[in-house]
């Protein structure tokens, strides 16, 4: 438990934290770098150069502060930064390095305010911001390796087979190297790939593309222009090489509701999509499915999807391309807006809206849904990299 003095001189000193929260971590990431090189293993290097992983960071910092006395509230924050966790394989040894090395950024950042009083009080609020993540995360992996084909920590999978999507998407089928059996997953989750580039860890996470209920799992990965890890394994990887995944985690999953099902996607937004969509539609559900791409080119699995509205009444596609090509076929094209979306979605507000994509595609999602009336509640996104706000 946190103490009062501890409390108080949090909340004196969170305005200038706050201020500086954005310096705080751009001090923080390299100092930890250089202190402690094997964790970077851990973090993506655009997340870094791009400043997501930076903001998401001093952003939890600052929630985390102003909250103390209503931990509450961070419950959801707080899950989705377990699950990312969980997925990365971090360990309890993790934190306290990551305690030294945010302290000392603060100290370097607010000079003479971080007075030794000052340090101290917000290393013993992280501290216990550590605590209550290392016994969330603790309980997820033991969930994970007491499932009926579960494990903790790293797993090594083969490469059963490679099937191009679209020109820039390709899947990897991949199978336990043990022969062991394979845990099932909620549509919607992600694992985590581990792979070794030339001497160096490197970790990702994917959506896992295939409904669950396999023989294997699936990842469909989108080959990034400036993506190591993406190029990697479209370029090098092949069928029955190896590399190591962490059990799925993830809370962007399908529900269990019977309303209406919209599965709005842009681009490599698609994946957890076509996870959810067949069992969705085996239980019966409505669904409609919007997908925006470039053109035909970059459209993955339509033909699965549209072999699926052949055989299911209870499913409505929407395509739209963007930037079409002679002969492409699409049912719009352009971007989705609101006379789009309002011609494609049921007519009852009360629907569930899973929306995935890139960050200018949802903030747009975002905002069209709430224009035209879907409850925020029944909104559901998730993002590919760091925890943000749209």
């Amino acid at each position: 438990m946190l103490s009062q003095q501890s409390k108080d001189i949090i909340a004196a000193t969170l305005p200038v934290v706050r201020e500086q929260a954005n310096a705080i971590t751009a001090v923080f990431y390299p100092l930890m770098f250089e202190r402690y090189p094997a964790v970077k293993a851990y973090f993506n290097e655009a997340h870094q150069l791009q400043g997501t992983q930076p903001q998401a960071l001093a952003n939890a910092v600052v929630a985390y502060a102003a909250n103390l006395e209503r931990l509450e509230v961070l419950g959801d924050a707080v899950s989705l930064i377990v699950q990312k966790h969980v997925s990365l394989n971090i360990q309890p040894e993790h934190y306290p390095i990551v305690g030294e090395c945010l302290l000392a950024a603060i100290r370097e950042v607010l000079g003479e305010a971080a007075s030794d009083e000052v340090l101290g009080a917000w290393g013993e609020a992280y501290g216990q911001l550590a605590d209550i993540l290392i016994a969330a995360e603790e309980q997820r992996y033991q969930q994970n390796e007491q499932k009926a084909g579960g494990w903790r920590g790293e797993r090594r999978f083969t490469v059963q087979r490679k099937e191009r999507e679209s020109e820039v998407i390709t899947s990897f089928y991949l199978v336990p190297s043990d022969g062991g059996a394979l845990a099932e997953f909620i549509p919607g989750q992600f694992t985590c790939v581990v792979v070794d580039i030339d001497g160096r860890s490197l970790r990702r996470n994917y959506s896992l593309s295939d409904r669950p209920g396999q023989s294997h799992y699936r990842i469909s990965v989108k080959r990034e222009t400036e993506g190591e890890v993406s190029n990697f394994l479209h370029d090098r990887l092949e069928v029955g090489d190896e590399l190591c995944l962490t059990a799925p985690s993830g809370n962007f999953v399908l529900n269990q509701q019977q309303r209406p099902l919209v599965l709005l996607t842009g681009g490599v937004g698609i994946t957890p999509a076509i996870s959810m969509l067949q069992p969705a539609l085996e239980s019966g559900r409505q669904v409609h499915f919007l997908h925006g791409a470039l053109n035909s080119s970059t459209h993955a699995f339509r033909a699965h999807v549209d072999a699926l509205a052949a055989q299911y009444d209870n499913l409505k596609v929407s395509y739209v391309y963007s930037d079409p090509l002679e002969g492409d076929q699409a049912h719009e094209t352009g971007f989705f807006d609101q006379q789009k979306l309002s011609a494609m979605l049921p007519a009852s507000t009360d629907v569930d809206v899973y929306f995935l994509g890139p960050k200018p595609f949802m903030q747009s999602c975002q905002k069209l849904l709430n224009e035209l009336g879907i409850p925020a509640e029944n909104q559901r996104y998730e993002f590919f990299g760091p925890l943000e706000s749209l």
